[in-house]
């Protein structure tokens, strides 16, 4: 059976291919023409790997566009309109944040800010949590030294029900007393697990050493154990209810929303809202004396030492933002700065070494930061000197500039890519009262800053002598090391680590 079907295939085969008749002979074919010899040696068939692709066309930077208005009990709406996806980000962004913290009460504004989201309206914790759950979303909540932030991300049909539900907990928290101890405890637990860290401490001093610890920039959030503990359920009520109302807030929308959608939301949710709150004034600016001191938290032992330079640095919108972002960007802002490349590529003392303009409300900090190897922490900080010293002795060259600003623009969409962080960037507009093309403004502002101008902030702003150092490590190791190098007097500081030694029982 198998050789009849072979040999019927075969047959078919053999019919198929037969294209003219047994006695003709198939066309003659012309012999194939002779290929030329190449005249290029065979060498320079690698010749293109000489000179890198060049890059492509840039692509054109499209900057989102902010609106805004005002209700009439003062409520502030911000909205920046994304139509690709049917998502909604609405959050409530509030004016007054850590720096309106009493000196008594540190950490008393993230514990009342949290506790919007132990319970509010009718339900408690677990039934807020699930109410927000069943929208398929979190709640997300943030406080910062000059505002805080509490919104969610919706699909656009259940923005009515995300909308009532930050109407409750804005206008109806209940600070219930046991939501309240627990929270408490946790805040107290994060201080515990913050205390061991060392970058945590040096972050500490250094704000102390810059703003000056009664400033209201002059402490970390959060709190020490010392004042957390004494807080209490009245505390954190007045503060809220202080701090927050309709003409210190405003209503953030981001996504797939119009702005006169988001007013009629907004009067609709928050309308009815009341209270005497208006927005904080700025901080007073500290001044920046010259160094006379090297602040050392000590941590024997430790195998890094926490090295922090820096000093005041400016506020949100003052004429020289600019050319002093793009100043602190050669120096330590990006991978191929000068402090990164020195400390980092050159000498191998860390991971790496940045710097950073913090602008803020008031006057923020201009802070040069690594973790370098124990045992040349004594050279790492000569380093950081050198260079600082160096923005004088040796300008900013055009190449450095050029890279500085394309890296700076070209670092803009990040910010927005989703309605979340659209939403949030909405909010840094409110909390430091910039207009709504600021980020415009920004990328112009980079692009127009003059090679002398860069030159002039980074020689008034990074002089070396004005830098307050704050360093955390081994107190015997930073003696031998750093003595030597007359920078100021060694002065030890002591951090609220004891606090949270164990208390004897009461019998």
């Amino acid at each position: 059976m198998h050789r009849r079907i072979l040999t019927a295939l075969l047959t078919l085969s053999v019919a198929g291919c037969a294209t003219t008749k047994p006695s003709e002979a198939p066309p003659a074919q012309p012999p194939p023409a002779e290929q030329p010899q190449s005249q290029t040696p065979a060498q320079d068939a690698e010749s293109f790997r000489d000179q890198p692709p060049k890059p492509g066309q840039s692509p054109e930077l499209v900057l989102p566009t902010f609106e805004q208005a005002k209700l009439d009990n003062g409520l502030t709406v911000i909205v920046s309109t994304r139509k690709e996806l049917p998502l909604v980000f609405a959050g409530i962004a509030f004016a007054a944040g850590v720096s309106q913290e009493p000196a008594a009460k540190l950490g008393i504004a993230d514990l009342s800010y949290r506790m919007l989201l132990e319970g509010a309206g009718k339900r408690d914790t677990v039934a807020l949590d699930n109410a927000f759950a069943d929208l398929g979303v979190s709640p997300a909540m943030s406080v910062d030294p000059d505002g805080a932030f509490v919104g969610a991300r919706v699909l656009t049909t259940n923005v009515d029900a995300v909308m009532s539900l930050l109407a409750d907990v804005v206008l109806r928290p209940t600070f219930d007393a046991k939501a309240f101890e627990r929270r408490k405890k946790q805040q107290l637990g994060e201080l515990v697990r913050r205390m061991g860290d060392p970058n945590f401490l040096a972050q500490q001093a250094y704000y102390q050493a810059v703003f000056g610890a009664d400033h209201p920039y002059g402490h970390t959030s959060g709190g020490t154990p010392k004042t957390v503990e004494a807080l209490t359920l009245a505390d954190a009520k007045n503060f809220y209810a202080k701090n927050t109302g309709p003409r210190a807030a405003a209503l953030i929308m981001t996504g797939d929303v119009t702005l006169q959608q988001a007013v009629e939301l907004g009067k609709k949710y928050f309308g009815g809202w009341k209270g005497g709150a208006v927005a904080p004034k700025p901080p007073p600016a500290p001044p920046a004396p010259p160094r006379q001191q090297v602040r050392v938290v000590p941590k024997p032992g430790l195998e890094q030492t926490v090295v922090l330079v820096g000093r005041p640095g400016l506020a949100a919108g003052h004429p020289d933002e600019y050319p002093l972002e793009l100043a602190t960007t050669v120096f330590g802002g990006f991978f191929g700065s000068r402090l990164n490349m020195n400390i980092r590529e050159d000498k191998g003392y860390s991971y790496g070494a940045n710097a950073h303009l913090g602008t803020r409300l008031g006057v923020g900090p201009l802070t040069a930061y690594a973790a370098v190897r124990q045992d040349v922490t004594g050279p790492a900080l000569s380093e950081f000197i050198k260079e600082l010293a160096g923005i004088k002795s040796n300008p900013i060259t055009e190449k450095e500039l050029a890279a500085a600003r394309e890296g700076l623009i070209r670092a803009f969409p990040g910010a927005f890519e989703t309605v979340e962080g659209l939403g949030g960037s909405a909010a840094q507009l409110y909390f430091h009262r910039r207009p709504m093309d600021e980020f415009r403004r920004s990328v112009e502002g980079l692009q127009n800053a003059s090679a002398a101008e860069v030159q002039r902030v980074a020689e008034s702003y990074l002089d070396p002598a004005s830098m307050q150092v704050v360093l955390v490590g081994d107190p015997l190791v930073i003696q031998e090391q750093v003595t030597p190098l007359n920078l100021g007097k060694l002065t030890l500081v002591e951090t609220p680590a004891s606090d949270m030694a164990p208390k004897p029982a009461v019998p």
